[in-house]
């Protein structure tokens, strides 16, 4: 077996933020790390985040940080990493890349305590930075520059401490799917434990946090441990002597968990802002401590503190601030009041509440970005900078009391001084998924639960961009084209919407609002084949008869002779003329410059507007038959005319023609097709002429697009020289012939195709991209600007007209989304009734029915929807930019827009530690809204469910188990009770019955359902559970919930830690353990009893488990690995024909084993924590692949090859790429996809998987590079990128 690893979907989660100028003096960008992923991003004149480059760096990203050299416009980028190598990145706009300009070897890789990289820290001028470890080490490197500007970096300088940690985590989040516990590690807050303080242009100075242990080590008592103090020390780098001295060190509170440097060196009074717990601390060498509270919501209970996790600074030229965020989502501008160097009060108000973010970034714009850490990322815009009387603590009106300092409290508001611009979509975390077609569609959904808390989500992904209604406005008729045209070559929008009927054209003007205008010149009275603005801003009209041109001079009209056209140059004047007699125009192409008809019976006629502004007949041709399509590239950027035409012919020919003086209307190439070519589009890649690193650059940087009838588009390069054809590829996009249009994306000229979908074709990240749009069939289109929408298309479908836009590029799911109460652990698909099941819970959260803030509330929970009869549907409704759904009863906060809204924004009350709250939820996913909602009572937290059909009650159905722990722990993991509850589904799968619960002692973290009984795994335990005979009918007789329960029939206890997944397949089941990887076992009916008859080799904490045969099981760990395991099929033969029904085979085990072991067929390290695996073929007549689901939102695929020449070539490839395109942070990738097991170390190598993401980056190599790697491989560069596009094609 050989896969093929492809991420569809990379990580949405955002770990770390960073901002500066990277591209360009005054431009201000972002830059992200998602975990294994680096992106760069920028907000748009419209306050929407665009994606400029975003680059896979086969490693983790451990720290970023800005610097910039003085005097410099550009900022550099300092990353630490797992490589064990420091890098300094700077951003390349020619290029469109990170372009490495510096990396430092300085320890092994991997994530470890005592390699630096955890930390990174920059002095403000550029001059040295600090690389710090989680304990013991830290580098520091002076950075400068040589004589031709070129950064160089010195010898690492020493400033390490034994026995010293660098204190930066906060208290530890519970993890979000109870059922793997502690399985599940979540990316770090990415708070600053380490900075570079401002000194000017002194020698640079670092400050960390620091904590010694070298007495609590000694120290078996542990009183030493808990009498520990941590420090702010201070690190300067002596430019003159080159050395790093320990200058500074004093007690620091110890909740300090985070440091803000201060401006200094004339900006301000210089040192650092500690925040610790409930505190912000002003402190600087020499200068008294200033302390001031932080300001905490009146609900919060009183042991619980406040935690700042994320800060951002903006200097202007008279005055600074810091803004700080609380775990809780609440910013605070702190603010000194300071004169020279001597700091008189420190100040901290409350300015407003978002979600709780894991980085925030105040751009120069008046933007706020906020990474979150669960839910959507957000771009704000400042509407204030907090001046009002909100609540503020400060260090003059401290007040000490006997239990402490004097709290200030607040209420949280809605937002008063930011205003909510963009959101980023993010599925971080997703916690279980799902692939299915519910509703009919060409290709299946996939259904993610995600999020955490209040702002959890099931998000429905279909694969396609999302697109924007600007305007949609119904037409007198059904429109059979559009066109858009601007005034003048040099207007930056369009100024005419032209819509042509059968017998009529309707020409709307573009302004403030788009109205119908009859003082245009176009002729209103006939249909229109064609609108083109020419290159002296005369507008021409083709018509099925005859041309007319407005605002200009005209020569020979089509077909006409030169004394029979006149020509008039008074502006609105228009001329016309018709073709020869009985033959009429069927097709017309044109640019600025040229202009083509084809007439009845295949004649082609060619024009061309002369330097005198006259637009001529320049030369004719019989192609011997009709012509199906045309088109002419627009004219080159420095050139006179469009070199080649594209002619598409009834006979299932394309054929391309010169438009050179010297052989005009000469045909150059031929290129048979499967059907007839219904449209044809010359389209140009537009960095040919800039870099070679686009797809075709150089000589095939033109391509031939060719829609068929029969659904099927053409793509081939075209020769700019001779005009020859080569490298046809060939992609099925729908069931209708494609037309295809040229449109703007991004600036250059794209492909939109219309099928019986929609998709668009775009160069980016070194290649061309034909991905569909989530949007229902369009007839006709062509692009549109204006000031309310810079980029975007008019499109007509049926009667209607309607204006779109792009949301984001480089997306590859669209996503509708419907709120959840609290956090989804498990989700199930009804067979029979096409509903989802999802099981919610949260701890410390407050059940609804003892939600105080609620009672008040008319539409608070109904008493019949708490016992589960359905509600009326309520009517979904958009959120915001993110495609939320309201629910359809008023069941809670959820279902009502405003408290939706509210606890989105503030998050949900929080309870007492220990308690729990849980809900069963039906949703109808074509609607997509809830239609039952039970809330679960006696502090039970659902964990786990599926669906089961018991023999002895075939009478009820199909029923719902869901399991549940009450009073539920974590360290140690235990609980009060644990039970599993059955559930009838009524009412076509809108309602929910209870039947009753069953006592099962422990935490029941995974069931399935086994040959009409349940499996349930309780702890270490494996159980088997019957309904009982004649069950359904006692049921009939009134007997109440508590009068009947689930029979326990057999168990298993010799699991070693605790049963994460249970899968079956026929007599088999397959058992993941939390620690200790997979279990093969069988069921003895006639001695009932399980027995295990094979397990792993080695100890796997696992988190997922999907069996793809009898024998074979793909699983995944919480470290990231992707693995494979099968039983040998002479030892799957001798289970089965085992006379002893396993008795014997089960005494034969040595040293407590199983007598058996799984072979590892398949080792992949993906590099984020695996939730969920799944097989489903994502088109229509697609193969299977198995879909997996990471905890930081991303979503992979992977293939299996069918024939050996693949595995080789895509195993050559992924070598070649290893040594031409090595990782951008320095990792190597062989070692990085060896996968990590406990203790971090590396043990599993990567075995018959092919990297497809590192293969894809064969595009983004140098057109010499392409040529030469492509060489080795007896291949051509277009041949390569061919079987890279098919390959993904046969994924999506």
């Amino acid at each position: 077996m050989y896969l093929y690893s492809l991420t569809l979907s990379r990580a949405s989660a955002i770990t770390c933020a960073i901002y500066g100028n990277f591209s360009a003096a005054k431009v201000q960008e972002i830059v992200v790390s998602r975990g294994k992923v680096l992106e760069l991003l920028r907000p748009d004149e419209q306050g929407k985040v665009q994606v400029i480059y975003s680059t896979e760096v086969f490693g983790v990203i451990r720290s970023l940080q800005p610097f910039r050299f003085p005097g410099a416009q550009q900022d550099y980028v300092i990353a630490g990493s797992d490589s064990g190598r420091v890098v300094i990145l700077q951003y390349s706009k020619e290029k469109n890349e990170f372009v490495k300009v510096h990396q430092e070897t300085f320890g092994k890789s991997g994530c470890r305590r005592i390699v630096p990289g955890e930390f990174v820290a920059a002095d403000p001028k550029g001059r040295a930075c600090l690389v710090g470890a989680v304990e013991k080490a830290k580098f520091v490197y002076v950075l400068n520059r040589d004589n031709e500007a070129n950064l160089t970096i010195s010898s690492p300088l020493e400033a390490h401490k034994s026995h010293n940690i660098v204190f930066s985590r906060a208290a530890p989040a519970l993890p979000p799917s109870a059922h793997v516990m502690e399985a599940m590690p979540f990316p770090k807050t990415c708070l600053e434990p380490i900075v570079g303080l401002d000194m000017g242009f002194d020698n640079p100075v670092f400050a960390a946090i620091e904590l010694d242990y070298a007495e609590a080590d000694q120290d078996p008592t542990g009183e030493a441990a808990s009498e520990a103090q941590k420090h702010l020390t201070l690190y300067e780098l002596d430019l003159g002597l080159n050395h790093v001295v320990r200058k500074y060190s004093e007690p620091v509170d110890n909740g300090a968990n985070l440091l803000v440097p201060v401006p200094g060196g004339g900006d301000g009074p210089g040192g650092v802002l500690v925040c610790a717990e409930n505190f912000v601390i002003y402190a600087a060498p020499d200068h008294p401590e200033l302390r001031a509270v932080i300001p905490r919501r009146t609900s919060l209970p009183a042991e619980r503190g406040v935690l700042l996790t994320c800060a951002a600074s903006h200097k202007q030229k008279n005055m600074f601030f810091v803004l700080v965020q609380s775990e809780y989502g609440d910013l605070y501008k702190v603010s000194l009041d300071y004169e020279g160097e001597t700091v008189r009060e420190l100040r901290v108000k409350y300015f407003d509440t978002i979600p709780p973010a894991n980085s925030i970034c105040v751009l120069r714009k008046g933007f706020l970005f906020a990474a979150s850490e669960f839910g959507d990322h957000a771009l704000y815009q400042f509407q204030a900078l907090g001046d009002d009387d909100a609540v503020e603590a400060s260090s003059s009106t401290l007040m000490e009391t006997e239990e402490g300092f004097q709290p200030v409290f607040f209420e949280p508001r809605p937002l008063a001084n930011l205003e909510l611009i963009d959101r980023m979509e993010s599925l971080c975390p997703i916690l279980d998924m799902k692939v299915a077609n519910l509703l009919g569609e060409e290709i299946p959904q996939i259904y993610a639960a995600c999020g955490r808390g209040a702002r959890s989500t099931l998000r429905v992904l279909r694969p396609g961009l999302a697109v924007t209604e600007m305007a949609v406005s119904p037409l007198p008729g059904n429109p059979t084209a559009v066109w858009t045209v601007k005034r003048s070559q040099a207007d930056e929008y369009d100024a005419y919407i032209v819509v042509s009927f059968t017998n009529a054209t309707l020409v709307l003007s573009i302004g403030e609002t788009v109205e119908e205008v009859n003082d245009s010149g176009f002729n209103g009275n006939v249909p229109t084949s064609r609108v083109q603005l020419l290159a002296d801003d005369s507008m021409l009209q083709m018509r099925p008869v005859p041309i007319v041109f407005v605002e200009g001079l005209c020569g020979d009209s089509f077909g006409c002779s030169p004394t029979a056209c006149a020509t008039s140059g008074q502006t609105g004047a228009s001329t016309s003329g018709g073709p020869p007699q009985r033959r009429t125009i069927v097709r017309a192409t044109s640019n600025e410059r040229q202009a083509v008809i084809a007439l009845s019976g295949g004649e082609l006629i060619y024009f061309e507007l002369n330097v005198q502004g006259m637009l001529i007949e320049a030369e004719k041709r019989e192609m011997g038959g009709d012509v199906a399509s045309l088109d002419v590239a627009p004219v080159p950027e420095g050139r006179q005319r469009s070199r080649f035409l594209a002619v598409g012919m009834y006979d299932n020919t394309v054929r391309v023609l010169s438009l050179d003086p010297e052989d005009t209307m000469k045909v150059l190439a031929t290129q048979a097709a499967p059907a007839t070519p219904e449209s044809v589009l010359l389209l140009d890649s537009p960095s040919a002429a800039v870099s070679g690193s686009e797809e075709g650059a150089g000589a095939g940087a033109l391509f031939l697009q060719v829609g068929l009838a029969n659904g099927v588009l053409l793509r081939t390069e075209v020769d700019r020289i001779t005009g020859q054809l080569s490298d046809t590829r060939t992609r099925f996009l729908g069931t209708k012939a494609p037309k295809l249009f040229g449109v703007p994306v991004r600036g250059s000229r794209s492909m939109l195709a219309l099928s019986s979908r929609p998709w668009l074709g775009y160069s980016g990240m070194g290649k061309f991209n034909l991905v569909p749009m989530s949007y229902e069939a369009l007839d006709y289109a062509s692009g549109f600007s204006s000031e309310q929408c810079p980029e975007g298309f008019v499109a007509v479908a049926k009667n209607t007209l309607r204006v779109l836009t792009i949301e984001r590029l480089g997306e590859f799911f669209n996503q509708q989304a419907l709120r959840l109460r609290y956090t989804p652990r498990k989700f199930t698909i009804h067979p029979d009734h096409k509903v989802l099941l999802i099981a919610e819970s949260d701890h410390q959260a407050i059940p609804l029915a003892e939600r105080s803030d609620l009672a008040a509330q008319p539409n608070g929970m109904d008493t019949d929807h708490a016992n589960g009869a359905a509600a009326p549907h309520q009517a979904s409704q958009p959120l915001s930019l993110v495609a939320i759904v309201t629910l359809s009863p008023a069941l809670g906060p959820e279902a009502d827009e405003e408290s939706a809204a509210r606890e989105e924004q503030y998050g949900a009350p929080k309870g007492e530690p220990g308690t729990w709250a849980s809900c069963i939820r039906v949703v109808d996913p074509a609607a997509l809204r809830t239609t039952c909602c039970l809330e679960l009572d006696s502090n039970e937290a659902a964990l786990s469910m599926c669906l089961a059909s018991f023999e002895g009650g075939r009478e009820l159905g199909t029923l719902l188990c869901v399991g549940t722990a009450q009073g539920l722990k974590f360290y140690p993991r235990e609980c009060q009770g644990g039970f599993v509850r059955v559930y009838r589904v009524l009412d076509g799968g809108k309602s929910l019955e209870l039947l009753h619960k069953t006592p099962v002692g422990g935490i029941p973290g995974a069931m399935a359902a086994f040959k009409g009984r349940l499996v349930v795994g309780v702890n270490n335990v494996l159980r088997l559970y019957d309904l009982g005979a004649g069950h359904a009918a006692l049921w009939g007789l009134g007997l109440g919930v508590g009068k009947k329960r689930l029979l326990k029939k057999c168990e298993y206890w010799k699991f070693p830690s605790h049963v994460s997944t249970i899968s079956v397949s026929g007599s088999r089941l397959y058992v993941g353990d939390a620690q200790e990887s997979l279990f093969y076992l069988k069921y003895k009916k006639s001695d009932n009893r399980f027995y295990v008859f094979a397990d792993d080799i080695v100890p796997r904490h696992v988190t997922a488990a999907l069996p793809l045969d009898y024998d074979t099981v793909a699983g995944a760990d919480k470290f990231g690995n992707l693995f494979v395991s099968r039983l040998p099929a002479d030892v799957s033969q001798q289970v089965e024909e085992d006379p002893t029904g396993g008795k014997y085979a089960q005494q034969t085990g040595q040293l407590g084993g199983a007598p058996n072991r799984l072979e590892t067929v398949i080792n992949f390290h993906v590099g984020e924590t695996i939730t969920s695996l799944q097989r489903a073929a994502m088109q229509p007549g697609g193969r299977e692949v198995v879909l997996y689901s990471t905890l930081l939102g991303g979503i992979g695929a992977l293939l299996p090859f069918t024939s050996r020449e693949d595995v080789d070539f895509f195993q050559h490839l992924e070598m070649h790429m290893r040594q031409e395109h090595p990782p951008l942070m320095g990792r190597d990738h062989m070692s990085y996809r060896q996968g990590a097991g406990r203790g971090g170390s590396a043990y599993f190598p990567v075995k018959d998987v092919v990297d497809g993401d590192l293969c894809e980056q064969y595009s983004q190599l140098t057109a010499d590079k392409q040529r030469q790697v492509a060489e080795e491989l007896d291949r051509t560069p277009g041949e390569c990128m061919k079987k890279l596009e098919d390959v993904r094609n046969r994924i999506i």
